[in-house]
């Protein structure tokens, strides 16, 4: 089990800026000349599970969500399409952005708004979320090779002050195990549930290769001088 402030991963391309800015020009550049909006992280069923449990949950379609690293944005356009209204994406990465707002608009999905900003550095205005939603962005974050220790650290803070408290905060990862994320998100969160995820197995053992949890922001205590009040 990775514990805080080790380095549970070698330094890799994937964890830097760069790597992302090159890889969202040239999906920008791909979208451009064919209208293929590039990859889905963890494929379709990822959306599914996020977009059922939603659902099942009975989160009401006025709800903020924010989209942590969207990417392409394909994920907010299929959270519109089933009725979601109230749908924010930010990535650090201007390519990404343009990419998304492509997306967005060749989908009619004009509510959808759209932001470059820095996760780990968020803006005032980016906050009272009710639901945040994260594929693949804090596993990019593990692996940056400067720094990525206080690097998730600085995504926690920056996860509890945007999400409300009781917002809920859906993660999936294929890096880390459900135990290994309960440590890093034990400050300021409480797992709800774990998702199910594709399984498979390997000399006799059954494992995930991906991680699906949901977390809820915990409710902020009164302080003592609040109780005075």
């Amino acid at each position: 089990m990775a514990l805080a402030g080790d380095e549970p991963f070698s330094p890799s391309v994937l964890g830097t800026r760069e790597h992302w800015d090159a890889a969202y020009e040239r999906e920008l550049q791909t979208f451009e000349d064919i209208g293929d909006t590039g990859e889905i992280w963890f494929g379709e069923e990822s959306m599914v599970r996020i977009i059922r449990w939603l659902e099942k949950h009975k989160v009401p379609l006025d709800s903020s969500v924010l989209d942590i690293g969207t990417g392409n944005g394909v994920l907010l356009v299929e959270l519109a399409k089933s009725g979601y209204m109230n749908l924010t994406g930010i990535d650090y990465s201007p390519s990404a952005i343009q990419l998304s707002e492509k997306v967005r608009d060749k989908e009619g999905m004009s509510n959808i708004k759209l932001k470059v900003e820095d996760f780990l550095a968020p803006s005032a205005e980016l906050s009272g979320f009710d639901i945040c939603i994260d594929k693949g962005t804090f596993d990019a974050i593990s692996l940056d090779p400067s720094d990525a220790a206080g690097k998730r650290q600085l995504y926690v803070a920056s996860l509890g002050r945007v999400l409300k408290p009781e917002g809920f905060f859906l993660i999936t990862s294929c890096n880390w195990t459900k135990e290994e994320l309960l440590n890093e998100f034990r400050e300021g969160f409480e797992i709800l549930e774990e998702l199910p995820t594709p399984k498979f197995c390997f000399g006799g053992r059954i494992g995930n290769s991906v991680t699906a949890l949901v977390f809820q922001r915990k409710k902020v205590r009164p302080s003592i001088l609040d109780k005075l009040d």
